[in-house]
């Protein structure tokens, strides 16, 4: 239990053999209670903003409005609750863009055990992040491939320094900017130094060209 309260959970999955299972398993644990069950995804969206539980378990192949579209949206609706997607699918592209763009806070597969979806329901309850076995090798390989990507030159400027890259590249001047802004000329200079400094641009035009090269600056 959490404080000594009950972990109130959501189910939404449209076999009612599933629903029916997971009723049957919460049960047997007094920490965990079922607050709601829905059968697709637009009921289990109101109910959910209604309830406000602690955890979903969101599976992931509905019919009409699936999993991943509904963990987009319920992030949005209910921030506060954490999100498990229960799939059968151990793709790759399920499961990133599960754990990643839709925001869910962990992936389990509907084949393991009662055992080990309490634990993914435990953890994310806790804060934490919960990923099946079956696929954190998928994950594991992701960041390795990310580490090995060679980072473009412009992902070390601030929001700021972008900012002005795109000013001057259109052609204001270091007063317009600051203006534009609402900044003093003396702080756009620094970061236009800063910036390039980063991208190792000696000149406006340089600034200019590398504008266009990288679609900062769009030409008509």
């Amino acid at each position: 239990m959490r404080n000594g309260k009950s972990i109130r959970v959501v189910v939404i999955d449209d076999h009612q053999l599933m629903r029916d299972g997971l009723r049957v398993l919460f049960e047997k644990h007094n920490e965990i209670q079922i607050a709601g069950e829905a059968s697709d995804a637009l009921e289990g969206l109101e109910l959910a903003a209604r309830i406000r539980p602690d955890v979903i378990l969101l599976d992931i192949g509905m019919r009409g409005l699936d999993g991943i579209q509904a963990a987009y949206r319920l992030r949005k609706e209910t921030p506060t609750s954490r999100i498990i997607i229960l799939s059968q699918y151990d793709d790759e592209e399920y499961v990133l863009e599960a754990l990643g763009k839709a925001g869910a806070s962990g992936y389990a597969m509907k084949s393991e055990g009662g055992a080990e979806l309490l634990s993914a329901i435990r953890a994310v309850a806790a804060g934490k992040r919960y990923i099946s076995a079956a696929v954190a090798p998928i994950v594991i390989d992701k960041l390795k491939r990310n580490a090995r990507r060679a980072p473009r030159d412009d992902e070390a400027l601030t929001r700021r320094e972008r900012e002005i890259l795109r000013l001057i590249a259109e052609g204001a001047t270091i007063k317009e900017i600051a203006q534009r802004l609402a900044i003093s000329p003396k702080t756009v200079q620094v970061h236009r130094g800063n910036l390039a400094a980063k991208l190792r641009l000696p000149s406006t035009a340089a600034i200019v060209r590398y504008a266009i090269k990288h679609k900062v600056l769009k030409l008509d």
